[in-house]
């Protein structure tokens, strides 16, 4: 249908009569974003949330001592993938550095305390570790947002991509999902100009699809795809050792976890969901099922996500055509009035929409808990001071003979 066909369908009549007072330029612009909206996502909000969640249960995975065991046969195996070209990372770096007090994107931040360390130049120092012990580069893609795009591309250009090859490094740009009022009404947030929002760590691969960069990674022959954060700064990526135990283990997916520090730390835990993997919220988790205890006595629910996951390409590609879930968020939302006057909300008045990787996981069908040392492989960058921030970090990065 139309644009103007599924404006009326969806009851978004309004959007029509705000189209009277546009220039031809300016209605252009709209219409090529109204093209490309998910229509069906905008209903969400109506769809009542299904709070039950199905039969958990614990999920086994590869301990510490499981991997040490067997550390060269799955480096081994790793390695030689990432040779024959089969493993490619993707970077999620949307985000801005709001919290730790900078207006830029966050992987622009600086960590370092005697010179410059860019948080971008110490994760491509991690890649490049794997690199040189593997003796290949990997392909690497950079999601960015529509308000990062170019002022990443800008500071990767000016410090020479930190020595990664340019041939190596693509980017692309995250899909952007509109924001609507409580009446399911589509907000305006300047002239002609939706108000709209990135569409969750979770559109990572329909934003590269639409990019045409699953064409290219096909083209590669990647068949295993990491994807990571940009605020753990102890990220491994294409962690030979990780790629050789998740092919090795025969499953679609694999996800670097961490042992949870006391029962109730704040950190979602991987687990089966009627069978399937899944990844419960720590907020999800009953008093009884917290302090759950192994036979071996560690506890039940234990292996904490850390943004770190394996995906097989093949099986990414399939799952593509499943809906995954879309999350509803009451957010405060600013918006244009029918004055034309921009409100900034005191309460929340609208919904945001966004899909989430965890989600990615379980529709994979399997999945493999793969277990790190935390002080060597998570160093989250989320606050300026206090738990999970800039000192932390740069603590732990000391801690592992960084140079800061």
């Amino acid at each position: 249908m139309t644009v103007e066909e599924a404006l009326r369908y969806y009851g978004q009549e309004h959007v029509l009569k705000r189209c009277e007072n546009l220039t031809a330029a300016e209605r252009e612009e709209l219409y090529a974003r109204l093209s490309v909206l998910d229509w069906e996502m905008l209903t969400a909000w109506k769809r009542p949330e299904n709070l039950k969640r199905g039969r958990i249960s614990p999920i086994s995975g590869l301990t510490k001592e499981d991997i040490a065991a067997r550390r060269e046969e799955y480096f081994r195996i790793g390695a030689e993938a990432i040779r024959a070209g089969k493993v490619a990372a993707v970077l999620l770096a949307g985000g801005q550095g709001t919290r730790l007090g900078s207006p830029a994107p966050k992987g622009m931040f600086n960590i370092g305390l005697t010179r410059p360390l860019y948080i971008f130049e110490q994760l491509i120092s991690n890649l490049m570790d794997v690199v040189k012990a593997a003796g290949a580069y990997v392909p690497l893609y950079i999601m960015t947002s529509e308000k990062n795009d170019a002022e990443t591309r800008a500071f990767f250009e000016e410090h020479n991509n930190f020595g990664y090859p340019q041939s190596e490094i693509k980017f692309f740009v995250q899909d952007m999902a509109p924001s609507v009022d409580f009446e399911g009404k589509l907000l305006f947030e300047e002239r002609g100009k939706l108000a709209l929002s990135p569409n969750g760590n979770g559109g990572w691969y329909s934003s590269m699809q639409r990019a045409g960069l699953d064409a290219d990674m096909a083209r590669r022959g990647v068949e295993w795809i990491n994807v990571f954060a940009v605020d753990n700064v102890l990220q491994r990526i294409a962690d030979p050792v990780f790629v050789g135990a998740t092919i090795k283990s025969g499953l679609m997916s694999g996800a670097k976890v961490v042992r949870k520090c006391e029962p109730r730390e704040r950190v979602g835990v991987l687990c089966l969901e009627d069978g399937l993997p899944s990844v419960v919220e720590y907020y999800e988790l009953t008093e009884e099922m917290a302090n759950e205890r192994l036979e071996d006595g560690t506890l039940a629910y234990s292996f904490g996500v850390i943004l770190n996951y394996l995906f097989h390409a093949k099986r990414l590609g399939e799952i593509a055509a499943e809906k995954i879930p879309v999350h509803v968020v009451k957010k405060k939302v600013p918006y244009l009035n029918e004055a034309g006057e921009l409100i900034s909300p005191q309460t929340e008045n609208g919904y945001k929409f966004e899909t989430l990787i965890l989600d990615m996981v379980r529709l994979m069908g399997s999945c493999l808990p793969f277990e790190v040392e935390r002080e060597r492989e998570f160093a989250p960058v989320k606050n300026r001071t206090g738990t999970d921030s800039v000192d932390t970090a740069r603590a732990l990065l000391q801690k592992n003979g960084v140079q800061l």
